[in-house]
């Protein structure tokens, strides 16, 4: 590990914000959590690639949309 990761590490010990080990969880929590986001996100334009939005689908949400800009009801 890199003297600037260590240092930064021990400033936030220093701060009182955390334990080196809860650091070290929390970043690993986070690597986690963005690698499950992105597999997700792969799954979604996958799944829109397989099976794409009908014209009546696309313009229902483009509807939908400005209805909730302009704030309209239904």
């Amino acid at each position: 590990m890199s003297e600037d990761r260590v240092q930064a590490i021990d400033e936030l010990v220093a701060s009182g914000r955390a334990s080196r080990a809860a650091v070290i969880v929390e970043a690993i929590d986070r690597l986690v959590a963005d690698l499950e986001r992105e597999r997700i996100d792969r799954e979604i334009v996958e799944g829109y690639r397989r099976v794409p939005e009908t014209d009546e689908e696309l313009a229902w949400a483009k509807s939908s949309g400005l209805r909730s800009i302009a704030d309209e009801p239904w």
